[in-house]
């Protein structure tokens, strides 16, 4: 029995090596039907997103430029209902205008808006149709991005750690071809020194890989296309002293409801110029957060935005006309507050605190 048993596994060992041996003749065909299917899977894959979706075909040649007109992002898109989408449009080349600046409130797209337009160079650059009304894109070399927050705690690196380290990687490995998108550098730190970080890595980008001769010659590149995000409104000002560089906003509707109260709405589509303000108080209340914590909220900005006012002024001189006011409407604070504050639903406690707030305000 014993020897049977060793005569069935043997047999069973040299059966399993021929049929391997077997396998492994046609493997080269194989290998390369694989490929093939694989191949044919994606370019199948991708010309039934291109119908589906309505994408269209892309013009990618050797130039600067980075010209989308209404484009979409390939997922959100498709994931909402038809026509639910704000299509917006990109013009970027590596001179004018090289770096756009963007500003507006949260909530408003400004992420959703950087990520689309990486994707659709990324996208046309592989051969597929995009997601956009018509495009130009100029070959990218590299497609940098900063985008998100996040740490690193295996490696004891904080949040602003590992966005510095990031941006680091970026400025070192961009060149004037490349695409470079950056979210919000600097908010990880004092405001002050999150300025100054996002003002110098602005400059560096907008100057550091020039070619000689780039300010005589208008044919060469000065650095690498660039869509910046930031909620500092103060790096808005490079637009007057650097060339090449523009603001953009997400814009914003504003108006009095029939009960007189301010509504907000999110547009979502981008327009030329500076944002005038985040309306971060106005998502907050949004997110749910307690009223009495919103009208002190609202104490605090009011006061603060008084404070810088007055700085302005007196930095312009008691002759000098002050910088205008960024909201869009004046309006009493404490009524403001006031009609923030929702009573059917706060407790006598936050009821007392926004008591105690207005009365401050007044």
């Amino acid at each position: 029995i014993l020897s049977a048993e060793e005569k069935i596994l043997r047999l069973e060992a040299r059966l399993f090596e021929e049929a391997r041996a077997a396998a492994l003749e046609p493997y080269a065909a194989l290998l390369k039907l694989a490929e093939t299917l694989a191949e044919l899977d994606v370019f199948q894959s991708l010309a039934s997103a291109a119908a589906m979706h309505d994408f269209v075909k892309p013009k990618v040649d050797l130039s600067y430029d980075l010209d989308i007109v209404d484009g979409r992002h390939p997922v959100l898109a498709a994931l909402l209902s038809a026509g639910t989408f704000v299509p917006n449009s990109l013009k970027l080349n590596a001179r004018d205008p090289q770096i756009a600046i963007l500003t507006g409130p949260n909530m408003s797209g400004k992420s959703t808006y950087l990520r689309q337009n990486a994707l659709i160079a990324l996208m046309a650059q592989v051969g597929s149709f995009i997601p956009a009304k018509s495009a130009r894109v100029g070959i990218v070399d590299k497609i940098l991005t900063r985008i998100g927050a996040q740490d690193a705690l295996a490696q004891g690196d904080s949040t602003f750690m590992v966005e510095m380290k990031e941006t680091s990687h970026i400025l070192r490995s961009a060149t004037a071809r490349s695409l470079v998108v950056l979210d919000e550098v600097g908010r990880g730190t004092s405001t002050f020194d999150g300025i100054s970080i996002a003002w110098a890595v602005l400059e560096h980008l907008h100057s550091a890989y020039a070619a000689q001769g780039t300010d005589q010659d208008e044919s060469l590149p000065r650095g690498p296309r660039t869509l910046f995000a930031t909620h500092y409104f103060e790096l808005t000002a490079l637009a007057k002293s650097l060339p090449g560089v523009v603001n953009a906003n997400v814009e914003v509707k504003e108006w009095r409801n029939a009960e007189g109260a301010v509504e907000v709405v999110f547009l979502h589509k981008i327009g030329s110029g500076p944002a005038d303000r985040s309306y971060g108080i106005h998502v907050a209340a949004l997110a749910g957060l307690p009223a009495s914590l919103i009208a002190r909220a609202d104490v605090l900005l009011s006061g603060l935005e008084n404070e810088s006012a007055s700085g302005r002024l007196a930095a312009h001189g008691a002759g000098a006309a002050p910088e205008p006011e960024l909201p869009l409407f004046e309006e009493n604070p404490v009524l403001h507050t006031l009609k923030l504050l929702n009573p059917d639903t706060m407790t006598p406690l936050e009821a007392l605190s926004a008591l105690v707030a207005l009365k401050k305000k007044l």
